[in-house]
């Protein structure tokens, strides 16, 4: 006898929960260890950021080898270690005294043009690859797409506020905004989706989710500023309402170019870490896009720095 066939709702719960678990799981011992004492805290942080950097940035170089393309993927992957740990080095405060947001950027700076020149060499001793061009914008392109867009993580968590650990306030409200966006996109669109969005892209999204998001995220967002803020420097029920409508869409619009490259590529998922979820660029793709929003947000209006 034939078995019946299993309901498409319950197979998008099934996985929903998966991808829910994943998410709580994983992001609350990175969010945990936030908060413990301030050199196990910094040094794991630091840990975390590196091994997020270093398996991105892999799965990318794999999508883009999938599309025939070629990349210094060692090189890339030196490059990513490089920025991540001397960003840290100097925005940590152990090594450097005075951290202000334009010296981050300007030493950030100095690594990736440094390591623009050194592409440039590496290419001119090649005597295999004809392929500089296509190599050195894959590889640069993927540098700038994972670890320096993660590098906006340590921006936010070391950022100079008044208080001292409203950085790493700011990071917790700004992965709570954001994955929460993304659970509420999967739930309501799951449950109620009809009219897709970019169908050619993503199959699966629809504009009741995209809703679905946005609603998400601002409850969430008000909800932060009404118990947090003592710790969520500058934040106020109107900067709540933007942040929890900007992040929500710009979440939105992460997942999407994700979704495109790995259309591109030919493949479901970066990756297969977590269960539900994919890669770690199906986990990071929204957080990557946010980043420097949030960054951005909070040192031109939130707490503008005067240097």
């Amino acid at each position: 006898m034939d078995q019946a066939p299993i309901p498409a709702t319950s197979s998008k719960m099934q996985t929903f929960w998966r991808r829910l678990l994943s998410s709580v799981l994983l992001w609350s011992m990175v969010i945990g260890a936030l908060f413990t004492e301030r050199l196990f805290s910094d040094i794991t942080f630091l840990v975390v950021i590196l091994l997020i950097a270093g398996f991105g940035l892999q799965e990318f170089y794999e999508l883009c080898e999938k599309r025939n393309l070629v990349t210094f993927k060692i090189w890339g992957m030196i490059a990513a270690c490089g920025m991540m740990v001397s960003s840290w080095v100097y925005l940590s405060g152990y090594f450097v005294a005075t951290r202000s947001p334009a010296q981050a950027n300007s030493f950030e700076t100095s690594i990736l043009i440094i390591f623009v020149l050194g592409l440039c060499v590496r290419q001119f001793l090649s005597r295999s690859n004809t392929m500089g061009i296509v190599a050195i914008s894959t590889t640069l392109f993927g540098i700038m797409y994972v670890p320096w867009l993660l590098n906006f993580f340590q921006k936010i968590n070391y950022y100079p506020f008044e208080h001292q650990k409203s950085g790493h306030f700011y990071l917790l409200y700004f992965i709570a905004i954001t994955k929460f966006s993304d659970l509420g996109a999967y739930a309501v669109g799951s449950l109620i989706g009809k009219h897709k969005m970019i169908p050619r892209i993503s199959p699966a999204k629809t504009w009741e989710g995209f809703g679905g998001a946005i609603l998400t995220s601002t409850l969430l967002s008000l909800l932060f500023a009404h118990y947090g803020q003592r710790y969520l420097q500058g934040m106020t029920w109107f900067h709540a309402v933007i942040l929890g409508v900007l992040l929500s869409a710009s979440a939105v619009v992460g997942d999407l170019i994700e979704s495109l490259f790995k259309r591109e590529a030919g493949v479901k998922d970066s990756g297969r870490f977590f269960p539900g979820i994919g890669g770690m660029l199906d986990l990071m793709d929204s957080l990557l896009f946010n980043a420097p929003l949030m960054y951005l947000y909070i040192r031109h209006v939130l707490a503008p720095s005067p240097s």
